[in-house]
């Protein structure tokens, strides 16, 4: 007689082999996807602004407008990486350029101490971050309400700073960094030096986020403030530091944009700039609840804002409407990060 218990186990054990099979297929999508980030995104918006622009993305001469425009909110989304790792925000960052560049382009312009206007500019930055993170970090105050404070103060400070007016030099030390290009093969190809100076920033972010104990710390800070704490990390120090990090690429940014204008102008220079690095950060991948994010997620993040912006202009988009598309893309970014939150949790 046929074994009928034998009989109907081997039908189970299929079934719970073909499910484990399953489940094992989806983890992988699930981790190529992570892996992927918004990469294809930023794929699609290239290859479909070239062909409604009819083949004007795809060029050399814009392939550079889009490196350059993408590189100051690259630095800026950097720093601000930092922060939103830690559960933070810094609503000054586009105040701190400013600021920053006013205090270079004003001291670019005494001959005795003109060749110092840059790592002025880099310690304004580096000097407000501080600020920010110690009144965080000491005091316990929130960070939305410290930085958004700082983000009107120090926009004042930058007004100021240039009596309220537009301060130029156009023989500014050092200029080459805004407006020239580095070399790579003569004749056929070069890359701006803003794009460079940003790939370098992602670099030494990527080195301190991932190569390092500070980075461990950074993460841990944004994943349990409480069990950091306790498992003896100075808070307070990480604290202090990554908006100091914020900071300091803010400066650095202004010194950027002054070099490539020649000059800086407290009231409109890095209006809204804030805005552009957070969307940048959340597209590539980073939570707002902090512990979560990757530093080449904000690259992309900030690729896709240059490309989105760039190949608007050229099908011919008001600036009335980008506006308008630039708020959707924030409000998706939010919404991306929930959806990206909800399937951590299923998972």
């Amino acid at each position: 007689m046929p074994d009928n218990g034998a009989s109907q186990a081997q039908p189970a054990a299929t079934a719970t082999t073909n499910g484990a099979a399953a489940e094992t297929r989806r983890q992988r999508v699930r981790v190529l996807i992570s892996a992927l980030g918004m990469l294809p995104v930023l794929l699609i918006l290239c290859i479909g602004f070239h062909f409604l622009s009819e083949g004007r993305f795809f060029t050399g001469q814009n392939l550079g407008i889009v490196l350059q425009q993408a590189a100051v909110n690259t630095v800026l989304a950097a720093g601000m990486t930092f922060v939103i790792l830690t559960g933070g925000i810094d609503l000054s960052v586009g105040s701190i350029l400013a600021a920053s560049a006013m205090a270079g382009l004003t001291l670019s312009k005494l001959p005795e101490l003109g060749m110092l206007w840059l790592p002025a500019s880099l310690l304004t930055g580096l000097g407000f971050g501080i600020v920010n993170g110690a009144l965080i970090a000491l005091l316990r105050l929130p960070p939305f309400i410290v930085t958004l404070g700082s983000l009107t103060a120090v926009r004042g400070l930058a007004r100021l700073l240039g009596a309220d007016t537009t301060v130029f030099n156009p023989s500014i030390p050092y200029a080459f960094i805004g407006n020239g290009s580095l070399t790579l093969v003569p004749g056929v190809a070069s890359i701006p030096w803003l794009s460079v100076i940003a790939l370098l920033v992602i670099l030494v972010s990527w080195l301190v986020l991932r190569r390092t104990v500070l980075g461990v710390h950074i993460y841990a800070v944004g994943g349990n403030e409480s069990a950091a704490r306790l498992a003896g990390i100075k808070v307070w120090a990480v604290l202090i530091f990554v908006y100091g990090i914020s900071g300091l690429f803010a400066g650095l940014g202004g010194a950027m944009q002054a070099a490539r204008l020649y000059a800086a102008n407290g009231l409109q220079l890095g209006q809204s700039y804030e805005l552009d690095a957070i969307t940048a950060v959340i597209l590539g991948g980073t939570s707002f609840v902090g512990g979560i994010g990757s530093i080449w997620g904000t690259l992309v993040g900030a690729l896709i804002i240059a490309v989105l912006s760039n190949g608007l202009i050229l099908v011919g988009v008001s600036d009335i409407w980008q506006y308008v598309i630039k708020g959707l893309v924030i409000i998706g970014a939010v919404a991306l990060d929930r959806y990206r939150l909800q399937g951590s949790a299923r998972t």
